[in-house]
């Protein structure tokens, strides 16, 4: 039995697109105001640092345009001392969209960084799989980093409870989200884009990513943390200065929300191009009574039936070290 509150967030922003540094400080930013709403636990967007990489559903492939998008992503722990130390500071967990750079390498990875209370970096998922022109930036991730963490500093007696997510269409992977429920999910954080400012997608976007949000929140029975960007000038204007007029992206989107495990929406949702933290308190207890009906890891699973094997062998060389936990150490650091 889960007998705790929390008070979470779902972020609904725009990055400063195509600019680590500047993105990374309005995460911090970010992080400061939920401080002040009492926020405990705050989700962010897919690929928040730097931006999603609309350019390559807008334009032919170049290669040049994705060297100058890795030159703007994350290096895990390197780029994120200052988040570690914001979430230390306030004491309130983070998980973090993040276009990933392999450490020493070239290779890039769409990746959900998950920041306990204390700062340690407990570890880092890299999307098993790139959707459609996604391939052109990001490799696959692997089932190494398909994992729940137990958010050891949200323990206060009535036990710590396991978090994990997954990044925009990796939810119709059954399988990855199986992966997730059979690790004992309680919260689920789903990081998105704005896809109904895609071309084509205008109609369609948002009541899919609630149709997968919903279906995650009930078939897993967690509270699901939906964190959506929207695409602003700084985006448009990027695409626009560095390579060309284009009518396949505009301005606008995202659908962010947090859903209760039998499918209302607590929170939300939020679709404007609005800077927005979407809040409400999550009580874990109710759970109890959703297991009641429905347990997933339990008495519904039916496992002489069905079964699921998720192949976790390590496949790139660095999944150890970026699998944490990566303590976060304050001596010589200053203020984040």
């Amino acid at each position: 039995m889960l007998n705790k509150k929390v008070k979470a967030a779902a972020v609904h922003a725009a990055p400063v697109y195509m600019d680590k540094a500047a993105s990374l400080r309005k995460v911090l930013a970010l992080i400061n105001q939920a401080a002040r709403k009492s926020v405990e636990l705050l989700a962010f967007p897919e690929v928040f640092v730097p931006g999603f990489p609309y350019f390559a559903y807008a334009y032919a492939p170049n290669a040049a345009t994705v060297a100058l998008y890795a030159a703007q992503s994350v290096v895990v722990p390197d780029d994120l001392e200052d988040v570690q130390a914001a979430c230390a500071k306030f004491n309130i967990v983070v998980v973090l969209g993040i276009s990933e750079r392999m450490r020493g390498g070239n290779s890039l990875f769409n990746s959900i960084v998950t920041v306990d209370a204390d700062g340690t970096i407990l570890g880092v998922h890299r999307k098993v799989q790139p959707t459609w022109a996604e391939r052109l930036v990001w490799g696959q991730g692997s089932g190494y980093t398909l994992r729940t963490y137990e958010l050891r500093t949200m323990d206060d007696g009535g036990g710590g409870y396991r978090i994990g997510g997954l990044a925009c269409w990796e939810h119709v992977i059954n399988g990855a989200r199986q992966a997730l429920i059979d690790q004992g999910q309680h919260v689920h954080v789903g990081c998105w884009p704005a896809l109904d400012v895609l071309k084509g997608f205008e109609k369609v976007a948002c009541a899919q990513i609630e149709a997968l949000m919903k279906t995650h929140a009930l078939t897993a029975q967690v509270f699901v943390l939906c964190a959506s960007s929207y695409v602003d000038e700084t985006c448009l204007r990027w695409m626009t200065e560095k390579l060309g007029p284009q009518d396949k992206v505009r301005a606008g989107g995202g659908w962010t929300a947090i859903v209760h495990p039998f499918c209302s929406i607590v929170a939300g949702p939020h679709t404007t191009s609005q800077d927005k933290l979407v809040v409400s308190e999550i009580d874990l207890s109710q759970l109890d009574l959703v297991k009641a009906y429905v347990d997933g890891v339990g008495h519904y699973k039916r496992p002489e039936v069905f079964s699921s094997h998720v192949d976790m062998t390590q496949r790139w060389k660095d999944e150890p070290d970026i699998v944490g936990p990566i303590s976060w150490c304050s001596e010589g650091l200053g203020e984040p």
